[in-house]
């Protein structure tokens, strides 16, 4: 007979992570791609040349949404996030590729989301036409205590069926989606623009987006990170109402 393992100890997050680890991106990549139409091959002098003088024409290009100059550069980020936020972001496909850590290679660690003081809880309205507002104190401590209970179960039938040979392939079809899991995620400018029309608010989005508040802080942080490598092209995003060209 297996003997059933000591509980483990679940530890349980508010926020997110994201890390540039690997970029080749700058606003020179928009305007030697572009100028190639009428320049050729003296567009290669476009690459080192300093493309503050050329913000009109990415400005251009953003305006009259002439996309593909947009996609000659290239961001790689390591994202740790529950997976149910990684759920809604593979619909994100054109321009995009990512690999998340596995459960059937490893075991997973007992790491969990719960919302934060700050997130809120309330929706109110119907689907497509609705509102987010805050919970009170009770629902918070509710909501903590639910999911922390919940998730510990989870994980302790979790590390008793490993304990008793069975295969984490298995074994892992007990865990919730709020488990923390890490995936890297490679996109260009112009795949990286149209997630964060669809999964960012911003008072100049000409276009109003919905998203959910845990995908939202994944975007965020990646658009800080994009907003450094190119400036120009993210300023011209946001002046053109930050849809995607």
């Amino acid at each position: 007979m297996t003997d059933t393992p000591e509980p483990t100890k679940a530890h349980f997050r508010s926020d997110v992570t994201v890390d540039l680890v690997k970029s080749a991106a700058a606003d020179s990549d928009v305007l030697f791609a572009a100028r190639v139409s009428t320049a050729g091959e003296q567009s290669l002098e476009e690459v080192t040349k300093d493309p503050e003088r050329s913000k009109g024409l990415i400005n251009f290009l953003m305006r009259d949404r002439h996309g593909s100059p947009f996609e000659h550069n290239s961001m790689t980020f390591f994202i740790s996030a529950p997976i149910f936020v990684f759920r809604e972001f593979m619909r994100h496909r054109v321009g995009w590729s990512d690999n998340e850590e596995s459960g059937r290679y490893r075991e997973l660690e007992p790491v969990f989301y719960t919302p934060g003081e700050s997130r809120k809880l309330i929706q109110r309205g119907r689907p497509g036409k609705y509102e987010f507002v805050e919970g009170t104190p009770e629902q918070h401590a509710l909501t903590s205590r639910v999911m922390e209970d919940s998730y510990r179960q989870a994980y302790d039938a979790y590390q008793e069926m490993l304990a008793a040979g069975v295969a984490r392939e298995v074994a892992r079809a007990v865990l919730p989606v709020g488990l923390f899991s890490t995936m890297y995620a490679t996109c260009n400018a112009r795949s990286l623009m149209h997630f964060l029309g669809l999964r960012t608010q911003h008072e100049l989005a000409k276009v109003p987006s919905f998203p959910q508040r845990e995908i939202e802080m994944v975007g965020e942080q990646m658009e800080q990170h994009w907003a450094g490598l190119m400036p120009l092209t993210h300023a011209a995003f946001n002046k053109n109402g930050r849809v995607a060209p």
